[in-house]
């Protein structure tokens, strides 16, 4: 059985009270939405639409893209699959620390992962040493902005540069932006036109907290997502899923405006609790803190039923290494006193 590596494993081991292993929404789904599915529970027992056609109308007024720009999945995951899947890459690049779902399905379809390591004196902020990586041989370019788990933002003229580079080479960049709603951080989307081979990935999961019903988009031009769209299942995403998606669009602009304003309060406020504690804590613009502390601090979180991400299994990591996703202040204070008393008694 493969080594499960991600966070949200609530399901194995002791029982879990908090869980700040995952970097979903701090303070839940949208009401409206969550209030839909209790009322629609018939539905559920329909075939989803297969295409998606009111969830797609919906996000290309969101975005002010061409409804022939979305393919929906059934999460992020689901379409990074689909990319490996379709395209085939010999030669694959990642950063080093970063999400590993990037890297298995690569394999999986017989390509090469390279890795573009990211350097803690520079506080894991990618610069233009990442160019020379981007080589005639690579396929594909898996990017995530800002990154997981540290959190950092790309500078606007490194991404600039970092297309232009693709462009150069032949190589298909697919930008992660599944956090960057937490951010103040620009999208690539204004780019679409200009880049014809651009992939652009955004997630439910996170800023809409429906990590378990799995809802994910792609967005690109129509004759590269013509090639990708076959490589999944039918029915790939659920009606509650396209139901849940829906209602939360219709509650923008004000949830990602709001959920800005949280973040960036209770990530400073956390960052600062944090180092008091004993941690050393890693600039990042996300709803998450990547830390470093005591190698056995997440073990002894955990006796006490709370989970943090440890961060060993990324490539460039070691147990050291622990992210912290953001939730209400009451828990944020709950996890920051169990950490004194783990490191101080």
């Amino acid at each position: 059985m493969r080594f499960y590596e991600h966070g949200g494993d609530i399901y194995s081991g002791a029982p879990v009270t908090l869980d700040f292993s995952v970097n979903t929404h701090p303070l839940g789904m949208v009401p409206e939405a969550a209030a839909l599915l209790a009322r629609s529970t018939e539905d559920f027992a329909l075939y989803p639409d297969a295409r998606c056609r009111r969830l797609t109308r919906a996000l290309s007024l969101h975005w002010g893209v061409d409804e022939s720009q979305i393919l929906c999945g059934g999460g992020a995951a689901d379409l990074i699959f689909r990319v490996c899947a379709a395209l085939r890459p010999r030669v694959v690049l990642t950063l080093s620390p970063t999400f590993s779902e990037y890297g298995r399905p690569a394999r999986l379809f017989g390509g090469e992962v390279r890795e573009h390591r990211l350097l803690e004196k520079n506080g894991f902020l990618p610069t233009e040493m990442l160019l020379c990586d981007i080589t005639e041989d690579v396929d594909v370019l898996f990017f995530c902005h800002p990154n997981n788990p540290t959190g950092q933002l790309c500078p606007p003229a490194l991404m600039e540069k970092l297309l232009e580079r693709c462009r150069e080479t032949g190589t298909v960049p697919v930008i992660d932006e599944c956090f960057l709603p937490f951010t103040e951080g620009a999208s690539v989307l204004p780019q679409l036109e200009r880049f014809p081979q651009l992939l652009i990935l955004r997630a439910f999961t996170k800023l809409y907290a429906m990590a378990g019903l799995r809802l994910g988009v792609l967005l690109g031009q129509p004759a590269l997502l013509s090639r990708i769209a076959p490589f999944g299942p039918e029915w790939a995403v659920s009606v509650p899923a396209q139901l849940a998606g829906e209602a939360s669009l219709l509650a923008e602009p004000q949830w990602t405006q709001n959920t800005r304003r949280y973040v960036a309060q209770e990530r400073a406020r956390m960052s600062g609790l944090l180092q008091e504690a004993g941690l050393t804590v890693y600039p990042g613009a996300a709803n998450f803190l990547l830390c470093r502390g005591d190698p056995a601090l997440a073990q002894k979180l955990e006796a006490r039923g709370i989970l943090v991400r440890r961060c060993g299994s990324f490539a460039g990591l070691d147990d050291s290494f622990i992210r912290i996703g953001l939730k209400t202040e009451a828990k944020d204070d709950a996890l920051v006193c169990a950490i004194r008393e783990v490191l101080h008694g």
